[in-house]
């Protein structure tokens, strides 16, 4: 069970960004900008070329103008032309900044807003072209400038070092926050896209246990029903009744042929209560059932269950979600194994544990702390055969979906390696024992309230 880190072709950097928002950000900066502009003019008389300077602020509430009656319903915006509003935003923020000091100016802060935004919005070329741009524009302002608004009597001219400093503090904070915002990003849209991918399976695997339980009651039901339209469909062969006789066997073919129907139809409904034996699974029942799908492998099983202090094996809730992810885990020792995979059930008063044990390579120990995470494999992309020949394709999501499915149900999940002196992986699921233990027999109630309570969970 040996894992390492890839990237899913399906995930995209790129999650957009609406108009509305872009559009809201710029008015606040219009309205930022003009208040410190007038604020310095006005209230500290300090000089500067205030019509340039509204002349610069108002391109940008033109443009929030033009677009609001261009696009007048919600709209999100294509990579491309997010990035191209944006770098405007960074143009119009430099030429303000010419206009009133270059990086003297406190304000020269702001150039970190469009970039930010891009990072955690657009895909990796747009921000780094905007981050490009960003650069340019730092550093023609360390160069070329207007003089920062000051008393006249009394100018303030920054030491070329000072500048230096400051320049060479905005291109690290730049990219710096551009790569960190980038990231935090981006494992965001990892886990929403894995989390998406743990939700359709298991939504999937909900609807086949149904129609499997349901199929199973059908199949024993219809039984009866079909065994009668059979004895009485030899007898009208065989004896070929008439009058009163016909028709009785003819009404009884039809009623039985009604029931066929009936019990077929629950095959479209959702399994309730009454399906309470079906939801119920024992240990060995349930060691045999995760190994099942993979008994073809070349590898070999060794199923063990029993409990400590002589506890009674407790039958279990069967649920999809333990399945499927105790399923995905057997699967992934199968791959790795050399010969044997050992799957083991135990219990006491207090818990159940279930563990996998294997005789391959083990988890590579800078993995360990990381299993469970999305996108995590080492199986080459193509192929659907064991990865001990190196053609087996993985996406990464096995085995945080099966984490995520089992702790959902109320497991702890837990991964190693062997400690015997051998080689190998370990996965230790354990769960409390009312968490995992069906009701009685006949408690078709409390049952569905426990089916009810893990849904709100």
């Amino acid at each position: 069970m040996a894992l390492s880190t890839t990237r899913s072709p399906f995930i995209s950097n790129q999650a957009g960004i609406r108009l509305q928002t872009i559009m809201l950000l710029r008015w606040l900066a219009v309205a930022g900008q003009l208040g410190a502009v007038l604020f310095v003019y006005l209230g500290l008389e300090f000089p500067l070329p205030l019509g340039f300077c509204l002349a610069a602020i108002a391109a940008s509430a033109w443009l929030n103008v033009l677009l609001a009656l261009r696009y007048r319903t919600p709209v999100r915006l294509p990579d491309n032309q997010a990035a191209a509003y944006l770098a405007y935003d960074l143009l119009q923020l430099g030429a303000l900044l010419y206009l009133t000091g270059g990086l003297g100016n406190p304000f020269a802060l702001l150039f970190m807003v469009p970039v930010t935004i891009s990072a955690t919005t657009l895909s990796p070329k747009s921000t780094g072209i905007l981050l490009t741009l960003a650069f340019i524009c730092v550093t023609f302002l360390g160069i070329y400038h207007f003089p920062l608004p000051w008393t006249p009597d009394a100018p303030l001219v920054l030491p070329m070092t000072y500048q230096a400093g400051i320049w060479a503090g905005l291109l690290l904070g730049l990219g710096f926050v551009a790569v960190y915002a980038w990231r935090i990003a981006d494992e965001a849209r990892r886990m929403s896209n894995a989390l998406e991918a743990t939700e359709l399976v298991l939504a999937r695997e909900q609807r086949l246990s149904a129609l499997d339980g349901l199929a199973a009651a059908a199949a024993h039901e219809l039984g009866t029903p079909l065994g009668t339209i059979a004895l009485v469909a030899r007898e009208l062969q065989r004896d070929k009744p008439t009058g009163d006789q016909l028709d009785e066997d003819l009404s009884l073919l039809r009623s039985q042929a009604e029931r066929c129907k009936e019990i077929l139809s629950r095959l479209t409904h959702q399994p309730d209560a009454r399906d309470a034996l079906y939801a119920r699974i024992e240990m060995d029942a349930l060691l045999s059932e995760i190994v099942s799908p993979h008994r073809d492998m070349d590898v070999s099983f060794d199923l063990k269950s029993g409990c400590e202090d002589e506890t009674p094996v407790p039958s279990l809730v069967r649920r999809p979600e333990i399945l499927y992810g105790l399923g995905n885990f057997v699967e992934n020792a199968s791959d790795f194994a050399r010969n044997t995979v050992t799957v083991t059930g135990e219990c006491n008063k207090a818990m159940v544990r279930v563990s996998i044990i294997d005789d391959g390579p083990g988890f590579p120990m800078d993995l360990v702390d990381r299993l469970g995470e999305p996108y995590m494999t080492t199986r080459a992309r193509g192929s659907t055969t064991s990865v001990r020949d190196g053609s087996h394709e993985g996406m990464g999501l096995g085995f945080f979906i099966g984490k995520t499915l089992l702790e959902r149900s109320g497991a702890n999940v837990s991964f190693g390696n062997r400690t015997d002196g051998r080689t190998g992986a370990v996965v230790i699921v354990e769960w409390p024992r009312e968490a995992i233990e069906a009701p009685p027999i006949g408690s078709a109630q409390n049952y569905q309230d426990q089916l009810s309570d893990h849904e709100l969970a």
